[in-house]
């Protein structure tokens, strides 16, 4: 039998009020005690005795046993959970980059204090991939896990291909639909990808990073002549976080824009929508598909949590305690397109071998294969010469810098 939770809700925007619209609809063994809000001047459709601007009255109250934070300030963010951890109350959160940053303590604070966090809503919306992780395959020896991870630079990149909108315009729209914040530098920076890429990851691979250690580079400097070739190729930009095994010993995670071919699941992933897939050793590949953003559909993955704290639900992270367990790596060759107008960026990026190029007026690019270490290094030079580079694994593969290609070929 479920027992009844109590719940304290820190946020009350996109998500929140998703959250409770589908609340309503259910018979569920729950009731939401207060609402902590930022702005208790906005006017609201519930009763004003519901909300509070004090967290404490959340934090210390004893009779609340359960906390959803849905807020997007990360230090504010961190303190709630931390504090509720603490004090023996179970978390539902869809802070991301919270998460993301301060895992290996929150998993600390979860293991001295015998509560539990559980962050469903925190990577792609609505599609279960971290439970999927956790359980389905909590004994599988995963390949690969990559995908889109962020709806609002895939909208962008579908605006843009198939309406033939420029960046700025598809940007504009995306912003106005509420798809990208007023700052967009989170979603198109390949930020928002990276935090969701390093939460997987530690369910997937039982790896811990820190997510400053880790490459993203986004769409921002994407061109016209950018998407002219890849219509010219039958290709398609999407921007794809990736984690993948290389070896027994070593896992890599990056994300980059990648040129995607007609075969590949992610090809017909347009708008708004987020798909994951999951290259296994067993259950072979599968893929995940569904609405990444938006209020609904989030809190729809964070009912989900709340319904399975009911039943004292905890991620076990069974990986991270394995014995062996891998270690995070960027001792690793891409294969890449960069598109660039500065030549002193190709000698700093060191391509090993160059399977392709072309110049002419205006367009200039090159084909190759680098280490990720080089584009680390190299990061600002590409941003600030206004280069475009994509991941086209599609041509070589990948290989581990200091083993055999075999090794690291993603799938």
């Amino acid at each position: 039998m479920s027992k009844k939770l109590t719940i304290g809700l820190f946020g009350f925007g996109v998500v929140g009020q998703g959250l409770y619209d589908i609340i309503k609809t259910k018979n569920l063994n729950l009731e939401i005690v207060k609402i902590a809000i930022k702005n208790p001047e906005k006017k609201r459709t519930l009763p004003a005795d519901l909300f509070t601007t004090d967290r404490n009255e959340i934090l210390n109250n004893p009779e609340i046993n359960t906390v959803i934070e849905l807020i997007n300030e990360t230090d504010a963010a961190f303190e709630i959970v931390s504090t509720a951890l603490r004090s023996g109350k179970n978390v539902v959160s869809a802070s991301k980059k919270m998460i993301a940053t301060h895992l290996e303590e929150l998993l600390a604070i979860q293991h001295e204090h015998g509560t539990s966090l559980l962050y469903e809503g925190a990577v792609c919306g609505s599609i279960p991939i971290i439970r999927n992780l956790e359980e389905y395959y909590d004994n599988e020896l995963l390949h690969s896990i990559c995908g889109i991870f962020n709806g609002s630079s895939n909208y962008i990149l579908s605006k843009g291909y198939l309406e033939n909108l420029d960046y700025a315009s598809a940007l504009k729209q995306a912003q106005d639909l509420g798809f990208a914040e007023t700052d967009p530098t989170m979603d198109v920076g390949g930020y928002d990808a990276k935090f969701k890429l390093v939460i997987a990851a530690a369910h997937a691979y039982g790896v811990v990073v820190n997510p400053d250690d880790v490459l993203n580079i986004g769409i921002q400097n994407l061109s016209a002549n950018d998407l002219q070739y890849t219509r010219e190729k039958n290709l398609k930009i999407k921007l794809v976080p990736v984690a993948k095994e290389l070896d027994d010993r070593h896992v890599a995670l990056f994300v980059l824009p990648k040129l995607v071919t007609e075969s590949e699941f992610l090809y017909n992933v347009e708008y708004e929508y987020n798909g994951v897939i999951v290259q296994a050793a067993f259950a072979d590949q599968q893929f995940f598909f569904g609405k990444g953003a938006g209020g609904h559909p989030t809190g729809a993955a964070v009912l989900s949590d709340v319904a399975a704290l009911r039943y004292d639900y905890h991620y076990e992270y069974k990986k991270a305690k394995e014995k062996g367990s891998l270690t995070f790596t960027n001792d690793i060759k891409l294969t890449v397109y960069l598109r660039y107008t500065d030549e002193s960026l190709v000698q700093a990026l060191e391509f090993e071998h160059i399977f392709e190029s072309y110049t002419s007026d205006g367009f200039k690019y090159v084909i190759g294969k680098v280490n990720l270490q080089n584009l680390i290094e190299n990061q600002n030079l590409i941003s600030d010469s206004k280069a475009f580079i994509a991941f086209a694994d599609q041509l070589t593969g990948v290989s581990l810098a200091t083993a055999k290609t075999q090794a690291a070929e993603l799938v």
